[in-house]
């Protein structure tokens, strides 16, 4: 059974329609990436499962549980981890306080795991430094390792290559890889850099204006044409 499915999914921002009986699942073990298009709904897809915004009609569960009226609290506490898109780290917190921020539903004095430091050694040696000064690559390692570090069973990320140069690129890919391989993890990865999604995809979905328009396992991406229906 799927951890994620999403089922005829209905949003609506005032009269517009944004997401259209949106289908998705998410396998442990597997990476599902969403593509598109700009503005085509795939943050707002993030943000319904999330329950950042609501649904107006369809479902969601995790595991087997309806999640669609839970709060966003309440699904991180399931096991959802979300990395959005701009990263939205603490500027004024320190590395060490933005990966606590992570653990805020854990009981007081939960250490940071120590195998955010193994993924991303970068941040080992800049706990004490404030994550506004960090670079965009190190702040997009700071954010995925932040919604890492109450270990999530989902990983739900929202274009992490954005703005990052091509060597934290390679890194994060890499991470990603690993989560995923080691099968206790499903993960759900928009992104617009089509290679980067290529290579990492398990399984991939296409939306425009809201809707599915083709999904199927990652390795027939090639031969199916998406590249050229997510072209801008």
């Amino acid at each position: 059974m799927s951890l994620l499915e999403v089922k005829q999914v209905n949003q609506y921002y005032g009269g517009s329609h944004i997401l259209r009986n949106v289908n998705l699942t998410a396998e442990l073990g597997k990476v599902t990436v969403v593509l598109g298009r700009n503005g085509v709904g795939k943050t707002t897809l993030l943000k319904s499962l999330m329950g950042l915004v609501p649904i107006k009609s369809g479902s969601i569960t995790l595991d087997g549980k309806a999640i669609d009226k839970a709060t966003p609290y309440e699904r991180a506490r399931l096991g959802m981890g979300f990395v959005p898109q701009g990263r939205e780290i603490f500027g004024r917190l320190t590395v060490q306080e933005n990966l606590e921020m992570g653990l805020a539903y854990k009981k007081g004095g939960t250490p940071i795991p120590a195998e955010l430091f193994e993924l991303f050694p970068v941040l080992k040696q800049m706990l004490g430094r404030r994550g506004g000064d960090l670079s965009g690559g190190q702040q997009q390692q700071l954010a995925i390792a932040r919604a890492l570090a109450a270990g999530p069973k989902l990983l739900i990320l929202d274009e992490p290559t954005e703005g990052i140069q091509p060597n934290i690129i390679k890194d994060i890919g890499r991470v990603i890889r690993m989560l995923a391989d080691r099968g206790n993890m499903a993960i759900v990865l928009v992104e617009q850099y089509y290679d980067f999604a290529e290579a990492l995809a398990d399984q991939y979905v296409v939306m425009e204006r809201g809707e599915v328009i083709a999904s199927g396992p990652g390795s027939e991406m090639q031969a199916r044409g998406v590249r050229q229906l997510v072209a801008i």
